[in-house]
């Protein structure tokens, strides 16, 4: 199949799409995408709505393998930490439309074989707002904060805040109420994932905020 150029965030990249140029997804909403044309470029994968065309004909490219999902970051309050076996797991995410603009959250909590999504309407709003926010409701979902919490994030804004105690500029009151609710989890690990790059409940996530905007509308 052919790959024609797109924009993806700052970055240039070569999407798939099929003879009409059209952009070839999966069920899941994903492109696959490269960052360089050439023979045996590795394989990402993106989200679909994250991608601009940027005109240009389209172009044939021998690609090479998937590139491995970036591995997660476990990082405990201000220092390196590992998840627990038997921890309750806790993915989330912020969307805007804007930024300021129209804020949603994603979140996912998985206890064994239980599993929660919230998909949630915000109102006018940033990017960092969102993020904390959707924290904030990953953790007041939790039935016991005594069991140990991983709280998964692709903001490294929300997760110095609350793990490496870096002083907030702005969102202060945000802030200080999440600190003020970490108070009630003695054992919590914020793990950093990649954004837009393929992790399923990142992904998972991502799609519940952008969904709560769009129906709010």
């Amino acid at each position: 199949m052919p790959w024609m150029p797109h924009k993806l965030r700052d970055s240039d990249v070569w999407a798939r799409v099929d003879d009409n140029g059209a952009l070839v997804v999966d069920r899941d909403g994903r492109v696959e995408v490269v960052y360089k044309a050439v023979p045996g470029a590795k394989v990402y994968r993106a989200a679909g709505r994250n991608l601009v065309s940027s005109g240009g004909a389209a172009v044939e490219i021998e690609v090479g393998d998937p590139a491995p999902a970036p591995p997660a970051k476990p990082q405990g309050r201000g220092e390196a930490a590992t998840v627990s076996a038997n921890a309750i797991h806790v993915w989330t995410d912020g969307a805007c439309t804007g930024n300021p603009g129209p804020c949603g959250i994603g979140v996912v909590v998985i206890d064994g074989k239980e599993r929660r999504e919230i998909s949630e309407y915000l109102g006018e709003g940033t990017n960092n707002i969102a993020e904390l926010t959707a924290i904030e409701r990953g953790l007041q979902a939790v039935g016991d904060p005594q069991r140990p919490i991983a709280v998964y994030s692709d903001s490294s804004y929300a997760i110095g805040l609350l793990s490496k105690n870096w002083k907030a500029k702005a969102n202060t009151e945000l802030v200080a109420r999440l600190r003020r609710l970490l108070v009630q989890f003695p054992n919590v690990t914020f793990v950093k994932v990649a954004g837009h790059a393929g992790v399923p409940e990142n992904e998972r996530c991502d799609y519940l905020a952008r969904q709560a905007i769009v129906q709010r509308r």
